[in-house]
């Protein structure tokens, strides 16, 4: 019944109604017992819509969904090597609101917003601020791309492209879609899991009509993101001309396992979404509680390959800084 009466709720309104509060989080789960192991962020806080909380198992206190958001105090731990920015980022910023890593292709934060706070998240502490693209920014945006013909197509990332406004986007899109060498719009989002809702028919008719070949890469980790109200919007989603791709970071103790990951990858396939990549964890700075020994990860690639068919094993890769691609780890490594 929670459940019902939160998908009846737009997005809008789940958005605004997420969860902030660490002790409402714990007293909704009836978890009060981890408090003396988590803390208050002063920065990148406690943020979970009330849907995605609806998936959690109440009194699990190593549920995989609420690992993924809920403040411990192991961030708090300074480990060697875990920097703030993990990929030099900072350094790949020509314009306010683009990054240029890849040749063919560009990054554009058109916000700064999520839905969900991820504690392993590698842009927790990228500063939004300074690259938000205001009005004025744009023209300095497609003048950029018009003068680097050798991009085709744009990445809208962020934070979370789809926590803006319809008629924001639809005003992004307008704007790609009227630069002849574009020829893909990919977004970056998670809100297809924790807000199902946000795929509207709006937005979905919308994605229909583009020139431009449309891509969604979704982000989730677990099978259990997952369930039948998600799936249903995935498909319509796909109905429309969507290629749907996933891409999930390895997490140590939540989905690292041949287990997890074969159900995550059937779910996914079962909902209309490839797996696309498999990320080892981006060393950023709190989040070294999640890292996963590297021949762990091998180990478990090729078991993955063992069972499952091709199509449903995701890339096994890392992103390293200033490297003009994601870096295949090399599963034949001794």
């Amino acid at each position: 019944m929670i459940n019902h009466l939160i998908t009846q709720k737009n997005w809008q309104t789940q958005l605004s109604e997420a969860v902030t509060s660490v002790d409402e989080l714990l007293t909704m789960l009836n978890l009060e017992s981890l408090k003396p192991q988590v803390y208050i962020p002063e920065h990148f806080e406690l943020r979970v819509p009330r849907g995605f909380v609806a998936k959690m198992r109440v009194g699990d206190a190593e549920d995989p969904l609420l690992r993924q958001v809920l403040p411990d105090k192991q961030e708090q731990v300074a480990v060697s090597g875990y920097v703030t920015d993990p990929l030099a980022e900072n350094e790949q910023n020509p314009t306010k609101g683009l990054l240029h890593k890849y040749q063919s292709r560009v990054l554009l934060t058109i916000t700064g917003a999520c839905a969900i706070h991820c504690r392993y998240c590698f842009r927790q502490h990228f500063d939004y601020s300074a690259n938000m693209p205001t009005t004025s920014a744009h023209a300095a945006i497609i003048s950029y791309i018009e003068a680097h013909p050798d991009i085709n197509e744009v990445i809208l990332s962020g934070g979370d492209p789809l926590s803006v406004s319809n008629r924001r986007l639809f005003a992004w899109l307008d704007t790609l879609e009227a630069l002849p060498q574009l020829t893909t719009i990919r977004l970056h989002t998670r809100m297809p899991l924790v807000i199902p809702e946000r795929l509207d028919n709006d937005l979905l008719d919308r994605l229909a009509q583009s020139r431009c070949h449309i891509m969604m890469v979704i982000h989730c980790n677990h099978a259990n993101e997952i369930d039948t109200n998600t799936a249903e919007y995935l498909q319509r989603a796909r109905k429309a001309g969507v290629t749907l791709l996933n891409q999930a970071v390895l997490l140590r103790g939540i989905n690292d396992s041949v287990a997890t990951q074969g159900a995550l990858n059937q779910r996914l396939f079962s909902a209309g979404v490839l797996p696309y990549y498999l990320h080892v964890l981006d060393k950023v700075a709190g989040a070294a509680h999640f890292d996963s020994d590297e021949r762990l990860a091998i180990e478990l690639y090729w078991s993955l390959l063992a069972e499952l068919p091709g199509y449903l094993v995701p890339k096994l890769v890392r992103e390293l800084p200033n490297r003009r691609f994601k870096v295949p780890v090399d599963i034949y490594k001794k």
